[in-house]
């Protein structure tokens, strides 16, 4: 068979599956008598297919699936987590970098918790984390309270913040610009950012 030309083998493979010319059959009939190997071949090959056909008739056990699925190990939630995140990974670097950046603001505030910070100016005076304007001064500028309260008795020219604290106006205080006062999270995130782009 080894001597033999391979469009036979090809005709073969036609000539199984329905797809031959009749040229093509005639030429491999002639073959066959003639080559005792190629003829062992070709029979070998139709008994493969005749053992093939009717083997497709056998059915498995009832349940056999089921068993065979149920001896199979459970797969662990370290995969199942593994390939959501390989199937989401938009998802997946979205929740990062929340994450990440929650943490960055939570340490920036962090920071500044407990601190006292407030606008320097010479016209105002400090008692007990308490900044006071005091009567008949004007401040020209705006004046930023961290962590502390402020006390108007006398004049602001611009806007007043406060952050975690509270304002107090004597009946005389005047603030020509707004007044804010910063206790939520939210707002502390919404002042720091309008800073930022001030």
């Amino acid at each position: 068979m080894t001597s033999c030309p391979k469009r036979i083998v090809h005709y073969m493979h036609e000539y199984l599956d329905g797809d031959i010319q009749e040229e093509a059959k005639k030429e491999l009939k002639d073959h066959i008598e003639m080559c005792k190997d190629c003829r062992q071949h070709f029979a070998e090959l139709k008994k493969t297919i005749a053992l093939v056909q009717s083997a497709s008739h056998i059915a498995a056990p009832a349940g056999f699936t089921g068993r065979v699925m149920a001896l199979l190990p459970r797969e662990g939630k370290k995969v199942g987590i593994e390939r959501w995140f390989k199937n989401h990974p938009f998802l997946t670097a979205a929740a990062l970098f929340l994450l990440l950046m929650s943490g960055g603001f939570a340490s920036f505030f962090s920071q500044e918790d407990n601190q006292f910070a407030f606008t320097k100016n010479s016209a105002l005076k400090v008692e007990n984390e308490t900044v006071i304007v005091p009567a008949g001064t004007v401040v020209e500028e705006d004046i930023v309270v961290k962590n502390g309260d402020i006390r108007i008795e006398g004049s602001v020219d611009g806007n007043v913040t406060v952050i975690n604290g509270d304002r107090f106006m004597a009946s005389a205080g005047n603030v020509t610009g707004d007044i804010e006062e910063i206790d939520a999270l939210f707002g502390r995130i919404w002042y720091e950012i309008k800073m930022v782009f001030q």
